[in-house]
C-alpha cells in the first residue's frame, strides 16, 4: 500500500519516557507525513508526566510498552503497518521530504539513516556531528539520533539490551548490507551535550562505545551512563 508521492507507507515509530514538556510539538512536525499517508506510533515506556495524553491527539496510536528503549521501539514496530519502519527519537526532527528521501533509499538498501546536525548553543556541537556522521559513513554503524530506518520485510527487532541497541542493531544489518547513508540531516537537541559539557560527554560516549566493543555488559554500560555526574 503506497502513500503519497513516495510510494511507501513508512510507520515512525517514537520512543517515549516522560517527554511531556516537548512531544507534542515533536509530534506535530511529523503531521505533514500522516497527511500525505503515512503513520506515527508512540510507543510509552510508563511515563508519569502527561505524555501519553499529550501526544494521543497528534498520533495514530500509541502504546505502553515495557521501558527501554530497545523493547518500546520494539513493540512500536509491531504494531505498525507500514511497509518501512523510522525510529525517531522525541527531540529529533526529520527533512520536510524525508518519506521520498527514504523510500528512494530503499529502493537500494534495506536499512539507513540520516546525517545529523545538532541545535543547541555550544560552538562544539557542529563539531560532534560532524565526526558522528563521517565515524557513521566510514563504519556502517547507525545511533539513535540519526533516525534509523528499515523495510519491515528486513527488520529482525532491536536487542533487547539497556544500551548500545542502536549498535547492535547496526552490526547485525551490516551482516546483511551496508546502511544508505543520507546526506540530508535530522535536526536533533543538544541538550544532553549542554547539559553535562559537550566534552564530557563526547569522552564518556566513546569510552562507553569501546567498553561495548570490548565485550563489557550492556546492563554495566546503561549503569556507567546512568551515573554520569
Amino acid at each position: 500500500m503506497g502513500a503519497g508521492v513516495s510510494g511507501l507507507k513508512i510507520s515512525f515509530v517514537v520512543p517515549v519516557l516522560n517527554e511531556a514538556p516537548l512531544i507534542a510539538a515533536a509530534l506535530a512536525a511529523l503531521a505533514p507525513l500522516r497527511a500525505r499517508g503515512h503513520e506515527v506510533i508512540v510507543a510509552d515506556g510508563g511515563s508519569e508526566d502527561g505524555s501519553r495524553e499529550a501526544a494521543a491527539p497528534h498520533a495514530d496510536r500509541v502504546i505502553v510498552a515495557p521501558r527501554g528503549r530497545a523493547r518500546q521501539m520494539n513493540a512500536g514496530a509491531a504494531a505498525a503497518r507500514g511497509e518501512a519502519l523510522v525510529f525517531l527519537h522525541a527531540d529529533t526532527r526529520l527533512p520536510a521530504n524525508a518519506d521520498e528521501l527514504i523510500a528512494h533509499a530503499l529502493r537500494t538498501n534495506p536499512w539507513g539513516r540520516f546525517d545529523i546536525a545538532i541545535e543547541g548553543r555550544a560552538v562544539l556541537l557542529p563539531v560532534v556531528a560532524f565526526f558522528m556522521n563521517l565515524r557513521s559513513r566510514f563504519t556502517g554503524i547507525a545511533t539513535g539520533d540519526q533516525a534509523i530506518f528499515v523495510l519491515r520485510t528486513a527488520f529482525a527487532g532491536f536487542p533487547e539490551i539497556a544500551l548500545m541497541e542502536d549498535v547492535a542493531f547496526s552490526k547485525a544489518m551490516k551482516r546483511r548490507a551496508p546502511p544508505a547513508c543520507l546526506r540530508s540531516k535530522a535536526l536533533t537537541s543538544g541538550r544532553r551535550w549542554e547539559r553535562h559539557g559537550v566534552l564530557r560527554t563526547m569522552l564518556l560516549m566513546w569510552r562507553l562505545r569501546l567498553a561495548y566493543f570490548l565485550g563489557a555488559a550492556p546492563d554495566e554500560l546503561a549503569r556507567r551512563y546512568a551515573s554520569k555526574p
